[in-house]
């Protein structure tokens, strides 16, 4: 008895369907998730501090307080300004648990990361690290927005993840609550690496939703660096302007 369908009958192929745009709505060809035009007219950063990712009105400098003051680690590296429509994707994700426009943003950073990998100097790292989260702020979202990017640019670049390796034990007041020195002290012993993790040596990345002071960026990187880590970088999907531009 010959279950299966003959080959002259039409195979509905999903990849030839046509998609709906995740920000406009508008229905497109592509096979992402966004179109064309709504991915062009995204707050792609250009000149920036070449540390800290800072916009900047020139490129190839490094800000104040780069200079002052240089951070743990070595490069952030982002898409965009934290400014509309990211600013608004990214705060659906975090807040309103919104996964599919998470997965889009990752997706197009991994892309992004993939053509700085290819096109410039910036080398793979060994291990992806997502930020970690507060144990009862955690439990109240359900969800670390870092992890869950840490997992989809883990398939899409082939680079391993760990988000065992860093741990979070102290609650602190959530970061977005507070102006730069509270956020430093905030942070103080806020962090801790996991018994036997395996740092020395390492080119590591820390990936994050968003980038403000570099406060928390900065204090992990210095528990790795001081660990024995050879390299510390930080991914992220934005970067938020200096306060006031």
């Amino acid at each position: 008895m010959h279950c299966q369908p003959s080959h002259q009958h039409q195979v509905y192929i999903w990849l030839k369907n046509v998609q709906t745009c995740l920000i406009c709505d508008e229905r497109h060809e592509s096979l992402d998730c966004v179109c064309n035009a709504c991915e062009t007219e995204l707050p792609w950063l250009t000149e920036q501090c070449e540390i800290c990712a800072l916009p900047l009105p020139m490129d190839g400098l490094a800000c104040g307080q780069c200079q002052k003051q240089p951070p743990a680690y070595q490069h952030v590296i982002t898409p965009w300004t934290y400014s509309f429509p990211v600013d608004s994707l990214i705060s659906r994700f975090k807040h309103q648990a919104n996964w599919p426009l998470g997965h889009l943003l990752g997706r197009l950073l991994g892309r992004f990361l993939q053509h700085r990998f290819e096109n410039t100097e910036l080398t793979r790292p060994d291990c992806l690290l997502p930020v970690p989260m507060p144990p009862k702020r955690l439990r109240q979202r359900g969800y670390n927005q870092a992890a869950m990017l840490a997992r989809w640019l883990s398939v899409d670049l082939n680079i391993p993840y760990d988000e065992q390796l860093l741990l979070r034990p102290h609650e602190t007041i959530a970061q977005q609550d507070l102006d730069a020195k509270t956020r430093k002290r905030n942070l103080r012993n806020a962090f801790a690496l996991a018994p036997g993790a395996r740092v020395q040596g390492r080119h590591l990345a820390l990936v994050d939703d968003v980038l403000t002071t570099g406060a928390t960026a900065h204090s992990l990187a210095r528990l790795l660096v001081k660990a024995g880590a050879r390299r510390v970088d930080v991914y992220c999907l934005a970067r938020t302007p200096k306060p006031g531009t």
